[in-house]
């Protein structure tokens, strides 16, 4: 026969005693529920504390990876501004070596081809993978020491240029260097359709509108010789910079000089106006090397 466990439940004294009868099965059934109740409690516990320190941890990870591709944004932000830096520079030389005539020669014409982080794919909120971050650090590396490469080089060719310059000061000051006037330019060298025949043709010049009456400067030293009206030009100056160079001045609303005189770089030789073949207030500027117009942006140092 099966052993019985009971039960006596007393509410208070003056309570009816209530009594329950249980097997020893069901009692053993019952121990085995509540054990098997603490088990799950203290394991669910320990869960809960691992998992916990567990997020801590991530949070931390994350916010250590944000500030490191925080950190990697503003180095790549450098490695721009330095290839920004040596792309002027590289502009600069090649200007300098159009006028010296030493375009094509030296170091300064090589190209080296530099890269750079994706700003459109670096969000500071995403994590960075290990693999993805090493791809990124190696990336600049490389853009480092190939801008390191075209720094050495640029200096090569600046050391030549020096050398060039020494004892050069007449062609210095006689090459065409400086913005006749400041302004918008309107029109470039080469092909373009005529605001007058709405036909195709070459442009030999730069337009640089502004205002009326505006000072127009001598880009460098040279003698004046022309002066005067022309039809399609209106007011025009040409100016002899020696070295087969003439830059030419036209639709003036005053001419400031005459034939014969000599100008120095900056020295003003006349206004700005409509004079001529024109359409509104501007500069026609043109850049004549051995009788044949050449772009004037070329004989521009000047950035802007």
């Amino acid at each position: 026969m099966q052993k019985q466990y009971t039960i006596m439940v007393i509410p208070d004294i003056s309570g009816k005693l209530r009594r329950f009868s249980i097997s020893e099965k069901s009692v053993k059934i019952l121990l085995s529920v509540f054990s098997l109740i603490i088990i799950t409690s203290v394991f669910l516990f320990y869960r809960h504390v691992k998992l916990s320190k567990e997020v801590i941890e991530l949070e931390s990870l994350r916010k250590e990876t944000r500030e490191q591709r925080l950190q990697i944004q503003q180095f790549v932000q450098k490695v721009k501004d330095f290839e920004q830096q040596m792309s002027r520079l590289e502009r600069f030389d090649k200007k300098l070596r159009v006028i010296t005539s030493l375009e094509g020669s030296g170091t300064s014409a090589q190209k080296w081809g530099v890269g750079g982080f994706d700003d459109r794919e670096s969000d500071i909120s995403t994590p960075i993978l290990s693999g993805e971050g090493r791809n990124a650090i190696e990336k600049l590396n490389t853009d480092i020491d190939v801008l390191k490469n075209q720094a050495e080089v640029q200096e090569i060719s600046f050391q030549e240029l020096d050398e060039f310059f020494k004892g050069q000061e007449s062609l210095l000051s006689s090459t065409p260097s400086i913005w006749p006037v400041r302004g918008w330019v309107t029109s470039g060298f080469g092909y373009r359709v005529s605001p007058f025949t709405d036909r195709k043709e070459v442009h030999e010049g730069i337009d640089i509108a502004t205002r009326m009456n505006t000072a127009v400067v001598s880009p460098a030293d040279g003698v004046v010789v022309r002066a005067g009206r022309d039809t399609s030009y209106g007011n025009i100056i040409e100016i002899d910079h020696g070295y087969g160079v003439v830059t030419r001045y036209g639709h003036n609303a005053r001419l400031m000089v005459n034939v014969g005189d000599r100008v120095k770089r900056g020295q003003t030789v006349a206004q700005v106006g409509n004079s001529g073949r024109s359409t509104g207030p501007h500069l026609h500027y043109e850049v004549v090397l051995n009788g044949v117009p050449v772009n004037p942006f070329r004989y521009i140092l000047e950035e802007g």
